[in-house]
């Protein structure tokens, strides 16, 4: 129930003037339903007829309908002119007629009062002195507020005559970090004991303000690492006005682990530990990187996330050839370093059949012009397209014609079937492109969210007109993307979380740091290479997981490195690496790597890329790879006949290693290096030489024969390795 201070009137209105003035329907009545939840997804805009027989639209965005539906239909029975106390429409709000959202309105509030008179003035939908909403404000728009302190915010409207009116009691507020800052219904921010910046949504009817706080540590920053580009002048800049000191540059083995893990998607070699940490040179990490950038791993591990995105399913066997193809071209185009905006060129436009221009493929999977541009939207652009389909978007601008204009670059997509079975040709079809709004009826042409793209002429791919579109210097939203969800990928958080839901409502964290590289990915030329090495040379990427008194609570600002676990593919092949095991996979050759696998038919291939979420390819969403810890993953790493093979392996390691006349220093060392990129502590090191040396005896106590004894010994030692966190986790 909201019970609100009185309304607020518009500028030079008196208090007689404003309880004698014309109720607009819009502008009065509509924002009452908004606040006290009548118009939501769970009340009476729920989809397929509302509730129990009365439908609004979501939160007012069709006016017009809402009208309808209260005055008109249901015979009228809503309303009652001459007492309107006793509208059907006001007794179930206030709890005098049953009703199964409770009581919404309290009689003596002003909500209350200003449907009543609504009704009283004979419930038009406008008068003569209707005035429009032209946009809200929130005061203030900015803030710095320590913990625990409170913040009030007002909301104000301007309208077409110039007037503003105080709305703060019917405007819907919303945190976008409930955890570090609450809102009420009323705008009363309350600060959380986490530090960073937050932001509260403030929505009234169908305009949206956003006002955002910063929530500083107040600790001294000072001794910070060097500022080796621009990525560190703004986190460093950003984490000073916070007060949060950073962490200290992690050490060369940690570096060198992090970094092979993010690019390359594996562990370091022995050689390459052994070399690197050898080496005196001042700039062997940006060496390290460059290598790594050169490497075939680099492109396998990308264009495992791409194809992941893009949908390289498997569902039947004769999408193996588009499979293969497709992953193919995706990986060679990584590999030579190809703009950005050319692979999504190619991809959008692709015409023609599978063998000839793999691009096509993505054409197989996604069918539907709407299914396009929802996934183009929000792989692409970082935009969610899905809600505009049926209705306004509550959190952005899009509308219903926003979401059709779009399909319509989609709608002149032609398929012809091939002497293959399951693969079509593609091709342009010569014509008009339209998308028809199912809901008005109106035939819209191709439009990239509200921009005109100009006259598309019959013989012109309207998919062309959407590429050049997306890849122009002014776009705000593709180059942004790309570099938001690249990051994410580095630092485990996006600087817009979530990483594909860049809107107004939802702002950056370090919106100085969004902006730099999002220029500088296109003054580059989109190149992608350019874009990782910026991020990894950087001090900030190279700060230590381990954290300080201050800023352990910091979970957005990147004054530490965020550790994360192994994800499926990459756990796998570094098992495999500490075991001295390969993993076999249909169809492939041997020794191929997980990272490297072409589709998502292999997750049945071993146990462990299934409990550790590798994604099925269903969505665009990176949220399909699931990085949360389960029991099974634990239970996995125990005792799964799949790991305990890997150890018992006659070819393995922990048989070579039993075998092998090395003294057990040597070996022991070998095995972290390998699993750690470090060599062991002195205390490691001795625990590990005790535990090799106890005898090994069998189940009636007697002892085993030594090379038995060893290879069990060894698998113990590499198991526990396996199952250390230090293992498990990039940090």
């Amino acid at each position: 129930m909201i019970q609100l201070p009185c309304l607020a009137v518009e500028q030079g209105a008196d208090e007689q003037g404003e309880s004698s003035r014309a109720i607009s329907f819009v502008n009065d009545v509509m924002p009452v339903l908004t606040k006290a939840g009548c118009n939501t997804g769970v009340c009476h805009a729920k989809a397929g007829g509302g509730q129990n027989g009365f439908q609004l639209s979501l939160l007012g965005f069709e006016p017009l309908e809402d009208y309808e539906s209260i005055v008109k239909q249901g015979r009228g029975r809503r309303v009652f002119h001459s007492v309107p106390e006793k509208s059907l429409f006001l007794a179930k709000a206030v709890g005098d007629q049953p009703h199964g959202g409770g009581v919404r309105l309290a009689k003596q509030s002003e909500e209350f009062s200003v449907l009543r008179q609504w009704i009283e003035q004979g419930t038009q939908f406008s008068h003569d002195q209707e005035v429009e909403l032209v946009s809200v404000e929130v005061q203030p728009a900015r803030g710095i507020l320590k913990m625990h302190e409170t913040q009030q915010l007002k909301a104000v409207a301007t309208y077409s005559d110039g007037t503003t009116r105080d709305v703060t009691q019917t405007a819907l507020f919303e945190s976008n970090a409930e955890a570090m800052a609450e809102v009420n219904e009323t705008g009363l921010v309350l600060v959380q004991d986490i530090p960073g910046k937050v932001a509260v949504m403030v929505r009234y009817q169908g305009q949206i303000a956003v006002f955002t706080a910063a929530v500083p540590v107040g600790a001294t920053v000072d001794n910070l690492p060097p500022e080796k580009n621009f990525v560190d002048k703004h986190v460093f800049a950003n984490l000073k006005e916070l007060g949060i000191p950073t962490s200290d540059v992690c050490d060369d083995s940690i570096f060198l682990r992090r970094v092979s893990l993010d690019i390359a998607g594996r562990l370091p070699t022995d050689e390459e530990t052994t070399a690197f940490l050898a080496s005196t040179d001042s700039d062997k990490r940006d060496q390290v990187i460059d290598r790594l950038l050169r490497s075939p791993a680099y492109a396998d591990f990308f264009a495992n996330k791409w194809t992941s995105l893009l949908k390289n399913r498997r569902d039947d066997a004769s999408d193996i050839t588009s499979n293969f193809a497709f992953h193919a071209w995706i990986r060679d185009s990584l590999l030579a370093n190809a703009p950005y905006d050319q692979i999504v060129r190619e991809l959008l436009a692709a015409t023609g059949t599978v063998i000839g221009n793999p691009p096509v493929a993505w054409y197989k999977r996604v069918k539907d012009p709407k299914q396009q541009l929802e996934d183009v939207a929000q792989l692409f652009l970082g935009v969610r397209m899905q809600c505009a389909q049926c209705h306004h978007h509550p959190f952005e601008r899009w509308s219903q014609d926003d979401y059709y204009s779009l399909s319509a670059f989609f709608t002149q997509v032609g398929r012809k079937p091939t002497g293959i079975r399951g693969e079509d040709l593609i091709f342009h079809k010569r014509g008009i492109a339209t998308a028809k709004n199912v809901k008005t009826g109106l035939l819209l042409k191709p439009a990239a969210f509200g921009d005109d793209v100009g006259e598309i002429s019959p013989d012109e791919d309207p998919r062309l007109r959407l590429a050049d579109w997306m890849s122009n210097k002014e776009n705000p939203f593709f180059a942004k993307a790309l570099v938001n969800r690249y990051w994410k990928h580095f630092f485990k958080r996006g600087l817009i979380e979530p990483e594909d839901d860049i809107r107004d409502t939802n702002p950056p964290t370090n919106p100085e740091l969004l902006s730099a590289l999002e220029q500088h990915f296109i003054e580059s030329g989109f190149d992608l290479k350019d874009l990782v090495r910026v991020i990894t040379r950087s001090s900030a990427y190279q700060l230590s997981a381990f954290s300080n008194e201050h800023n352990l609570a910091d979970r957005q600002n990147y004054s530490r490195y965020y550790p994360r676990r192994l994800q499926a593919e990459v756990l796998l092949d570094s098992i495999d690496d500490l075991t001295g095991t390969t993993t076999k996979f249909a169809n492939l050759p041997a020794g191929t790597r997980a990272i490297a696998l072409p589709d998502n038919s292999y997750n049945k291939a071993s146990a462990l890329l299934k409990v550790f979420g590798r994604p099925d390819n269903s969505s665009v969403c990176e949220c399909e790879r699931v990085q949360s810890s389960s029991l099974a993953q634990s239970l996995h790493l125990i005792n799964s006949t799949e790991l305990k093979s890997k150890l018992a392996s006659g070819s393995g390691r922990a048989a070579i290693l039993a075998k092998s006349e090395l003294p057990a220093e040597e070996k022991i060392t070998g095995l972290y290096l390998t699993a750690f990129a470090r060599k062991p502590s002195t205390d490691e090191l001795n625990t590990a030489l005790e535990y090799l040396n106890q005898p090994v005896v069998d189940y009636t106590g007697k002892p085993i024969n030594a090379s038995k004894a060893a290879h069990q010994n060894y698998q113990d030692l590499i198991w526990a390795l396996i199952n250390a966190k230090e293992f498990l986790f990039n940090h």
